[in-house]
């Protein structure tokens, strides 16, 4: 053989594997992207959403846990909030990250 077919299939060979290479990193780009936009963003949206209403949680308020109580916010404090359930208002004391849903709705239009 001659020595310049031998570099001229050497340069084929390495510029394959570096066209390989590139291939590779950008599906794992494309992966990681995909990811981001359709597993991790739309999460972060939630739990916003989530911690958005847990926040603007006021007294009166029925609520619905995540055990599926449902009752009317007694009192709020940093952490904890009482519901009474039930008609014989009994209080039980949960924790906010444990409100699933507020029922009632607030008028967010300030005239």
């Amino acid at each position: 053989m001659d020595i310049s077919v031998i570099t001229a299939l050497s340069a084929d060979q390495s510029s394959a594997m570096s066209l390989s290479a590139y291939s590779s990193i950008i599906m794992l780009v494309l992966v990681v992207a995909f990811f981001y936009f359709l597993i991790l963003r739309p999460q972060k949206k939630q739990e916003k959403k989530e911690q958005q209403m847990r926040n603007s949680l006021e007294i009166g308020d029925e609520v619905i846990t995540n055990g599926g109580i449902v009752g009317i916010i007694f009192s709020i404090k940093d952490d904890t909030v009482v519901i009474e359930t039930g008609s014989d208002r009994s209080k039980i004391r949960v924790m906010k990250w444990a409100i699933a849903k507020n029922n009632t709705v607030h008028d967010t239009d300030e005239k």
